[in-house]
This record gives structure tokens, C-alpha cells and sequence, in this order.
């Protein structure tokens, strides 16, 4: 067996290894930016709250949390 069949062989389960690793990466990243919109546009439909008011609300998080156990 030659080294560089041995050499092809790795680097074929290597690229498939990395490309299924991506996938899934890309997965998950799209399932979780439609479930930021979706809670977004849920706030803004039903009870009138815009994307900048809750991103004042997550920058004031931090806060909130330390006066909670003050």
C-alpha cells in the first residue's frame, strides 16, 4: 500500500469530519437566530415591544441581577 493512498484516505475522513462538524454548527445557528426573531416579533406583535427596547433590557441585565442579591 502506498503511503500516499494512505495519506489520501486520512485527508478524505478529515475534510468529511470538519464538513458534517460545520454542518452542524450551521444548524444550530439557524435554528437559533429564527428562535431570536420569532420571541422579537411574538414582543413586538403582542405587546409592543421593539428589538431596542429589549436590547436596553439585556445591557441592563448584569445590573439587575447584582441588585437582586444586594
Amino acid at each position: 500500500m502506498s503511503i500516499n493512498l494512505i495519506i489520501l484516505i486520512a485527508a478524505i475522513i478529515v475534510t468529511w469530519l470538519v464538513f458534517t462538524w460545520l454542518i452542524k454548527i450551521v444548524k444550530v445557528s439557524i435554528k437559533t437566530a429564527l428562535t431570536i426573531a420569532a420571541i422579537v416579533l411574538i414582543l413586538q406583535l403582542v405587546f409592543g415591544i421593539g428589538p431596542k427596547d429589549l436590547w436596553e433590557q439585556i445591557l441592563q441585565l448584569p445590573e439587575t441581577i447584582q441588585k437582586m442579591f444586594r
